[in-house]
């Protein structure tokens, strides 16, 4: 298997399940249960295509999502390397997709006679952080964009491209930051990439290694393995009430930050006070802020909220982006703004940046200058935004008060905070033996201040009308687990 041979995988091709998902799901549980060892190489696209007879584009899709939770890293001339320091530790924390849940499940029997129930056992709802609503695709507007594109640029298909990115498309992407998110960038600033994993490398090269970088915690983005990878050593940190941000960071010796300052693990946005101490501690210590702003545009109700980058004075934020949740991850593609000073190093640095494919940076740069990327944007908005009112609906009219719906309008998952006397875990558990998968966060333990466990419910790949159905099971599977 350290050669990349073959791996051992029951697909369903006529599945309600996508192809990249079920691949992602299945590779991802025999790293967990160690199946695949520490160090093991995956088979290359090529050849796993070959065994499976699928398209290059479903087990890109697949290990990229491997990519973007640190399940594998990707060496130059290796492939994906599978990162498994301890295999089975995280198997509560992140359920396997299509594990059968142990045990008869009278709910899913329920649900439409025993072949109905088998089939529910063998798909559960999941309510992942992850997927999208690929309904929404415009499948046909994009394939137009994509050939004209080709077309416009023939000229150009024998050359490798700017490994920073197509300079037009970061022209496109700097006026739309600007539009968009308050972000003040020129196209010098932005390098395109093909993921955190990606940009974090790159970042790696330019910070220097074994920086010390707060998360706020609790945490639910999946960075912390992948910062480890680059020698980044992660540290949380908890934002005090009243003030004293400062000393909490220095007590922890932190030389930069990480943040999500639009959607933070618990849906709410980073105070206006609070980021404005933060720039005021990076401009005192010359550190830099990372802030995700991974589905930013996603604001739900109310207003959007400007970046951080756009309050930054100082050259402090390195500004992250992607189009993964707004459009789809199978584009692999996501961007990097970067203060003046670091954008100067980058010519410093071997010009390797893993650039996402030059036909698929035309066609989004089209894609935006004819306005489709805006039409779209406004879609998913009202798609997402019935999607979560209708969740949150069902969540309060199921479950009781000791369920706690919490999160702003932003982002394409809840908090929920439960007053139980289990841990995450177990109730993460209780809720896989029913048919349901929900997660919870990724800090190590899940309840590190002693409070109520906290459970993530993502919305945006499920279907409506499993919504209702996950809702009651869910609430049947914790019915004895409350305080």
């Amino acid at each position: 298997m350290r050669g990349g041979s073959v791996i051992d995988l029951a697909l369903t091709f006529d599945a309600d399940e996508p192809l990249y998902r079920q691949l992602y799901s299945q590779i991802r549980t025999r790293i967990q249960d160690g199946v695949l060892k520490d160090g093991t190489k995956l088979p290359s696209i090529r050849s796993l295509g070959r065994q499976l007879g699928m398209s290059k584009t479903t087990i890109e899709t697949a290990y990229h999502m491997l990519l973007e939770e640190g399940f594998v890293i990707g060496k130059e001339r290796a492939g994906m390397i599978v990162v498994n320091p301890g295999a089975g530790r995280l198997k509560t924390a992140v359920p396997d997709a299509r594990q059968e849940p142990a045990g008869e499940s009278d709910a899913a029997a329920q649900a439409g006679g025993s072949g109905q129930g088998r089939a529910v056992r063998a798909r559960p709802i999941d309510f992942s952080l992850l997927t999208i609503d690929g309904d929404a695709f415009p499948v046909r507007l994009w394939k137009s964009v994509v050939g004209e594109s080709i077309a416009i640029h023939a000229d150009s298909l024998h050359d490798y491209g700017d490994p920073q990115g197509e300079y037009a498309f970061r022209e496109s992407l700097a006026h739309y930051l600007q539009q968009s998110r308050g972000v003040r960038c020129s196209p010098e600033q932005i390098v395109v990439g093909t993921g955190i994993s990606s940009s974090l490398q790159l970042l790696a090269r330019l910070l220097g290694e074994r920086l010390a970088i707060g998360i706020e915690h609790p945490g639910i983005a999946q960075v912390g393995r992948i910062f480890r990878q680059n020698r980044l050593r992660l540290l949380p940190f908890a934002i005090p009430e009243g003030g004293g941000l400062a000393q909490e960071l220095a007590r922890h010796r932190i030389q930069a930050l990480y943040v999500t300052p639009s959607h933070r693990p618990t849906g709410e946005p980073l105070p206006y006070a609070v980021r404005q101490q933060m720039l005021q501690w990076a401009y005192a210590h010359r550190s830099y802020i990372i802030e995700d702003d991974y589905d930013g545009e996603l604001r739900l109700s109310g207003k959007p909220i400007p970046s951080l980058q756009g309050l930054d004075t100082g050259g402090a934020v390195i500004y992250l982006g992607s189009f993964s949740k707004v459009f789809t991850p199978a584009l692999r593609m996501n961007y990097m703004v970067l203060p003046p000073r670091l954008a100067e190093g980058l010519h410093a640095i071997d010009p390797v940046f893993a650039c996402p494919s030059r036909m698929n940076q035309w066609a989004m740069q089209l894609f935006m200058s004819r306005g489709h990327w805006y039409r779209h944007l406004r879609r998913m908005r009202k798609r997402y935004r019935v999607k979560r009112e209708t969740l949150v609906e069902l969540l309060r009219r199921h479950l009781p008060e000791a369920v706690r719906v919490g999160g702003s309008g932003s982002g394409l998952h809840l908090e929920l905070s439960v007053s139980a006397s289990a841990g995450a875990g177990r109730l993460i558990e209780l809720a896989r033996q029913a048919g349901v998968l929900v997660y919870g966060s990724q800090d190590e333990p899940a309840r590190l201040d002693g409070g109520s466990p906290k459970i993530y419910l993502g919305f945006g790949g499920v279907k409506e009308e499993d919504m209702e159905r996950g809702v009651r099971l869910l609430a049947e599977a914790w019915s004895s687990a409350y305080d």
